[in-house]
């Protein structure tokens, strides 16, 4: 046996990670339906100007990350973008999301958009605050 020194990891190494941790939490879980899902808004060019990422498992919506460029802020888009998405989440039976967000991003957007924080990590990044977020959907 050998403990290697903490490094980036290769991809093989990586997925045999993961791989192992599917089938340990698997082995309590049951069979997890994961799904990595996104939706952008494209300029008339096809310009990627704004997105959102996203990953289902659990059976719940992870938001990995919502983006407007500054061009197009305060026009909608990122209520559409998030709107779109929980409509997704609601098709493949998903009725809970959960995301994070900082101080110097869109806590207040969120919050209006029905989520509710659930925890906070001072100092995350140095000298803000990182929330964690959930909504429930259908309620």
């Amino acid at each position: 046996m050998e403990l290697t020194t903490p490094l980036p990891p290769q991809d093989n190494e990586f997925e045999a990670l993961k791989a192992g941790l599917t089938k340990y939490n698997e082995s309590h879980t049951g069979d997890v339906f994961r799904e990595k899902v996104s939706s952008f808004v494209k300029d008339e060019s096809g310009v990627i100007v704004g997105g959102i990422l996203g990953e289902i498992n659990w059976d719940w919506l992870h938001i990995q990350g919502l983006w407007i460029d500054e061009s197009i802020r305060n026009h909608g888009w990122g209520a559409k973008l998030l709107s779109s998405m929980e409509e997704y989440a609601l098709s493949k039976n998903t009725t809970n999301i959960r995301l994070e967000t900082t101080t110097f991003q869109a806590l207040g957007f969120y919050v209006k958009a029905g989520y509710s924080v659930f925890g906070e990590l001072d100092d995350m990044p140095k000298g803000h605050t990182s929330y964690f977020l959930q909504k429930q959907l259908g309620i």
